[in-house]
C-alpha cells in the first residue's frame, strides 16, 4: 500500500466536493453508504489537520483513500 503526504485544505475541499456528489446519488446500498461514511472520515480528518498549527496543514492518505476522494470529484 502506499501513501502520500497531501495539502489537507485541499483534500478537505475534494472530500466536500465528493460528499456533494455521493449525497446528490439516490442510491441506498451499503457499499454507497460506506463510502460517504470514509469521505465524511476523511474530511474530517483533513479540515483538522488543516487547522492543527503543529500539523503543518498535511494529511497523509493512502492510495485507496486518496482513490475514493478523486473518483466522486
Amino acid at each position: 500500500m502506499s501513501y502520500a503526504a497531501l495539502d489537507a485544505a485541499r483534500v478537505a475541499r475534494a472530500c466536500k466536493v465528493a460528499l456533494s456528489v455521493l449525497e446528490a446519488n439516490p442510491e441506498t446500498s451499503e457499499a454507497h453508504m460506506r463510502k460517504t461514511l470514509m469521505v465524511q472520515r476523511i474530511a474530517a480528518l483533513s479540515e483538522a489537520a488543516a487547522e492543527s498549527p503543529a500539523g503543518g496543514g498535511v494529511v497523509t492518505l493512502t492510495s485507496e483513500e486518496f482513490w475514493l476522494v478523486s473518483k466522486n470529484w
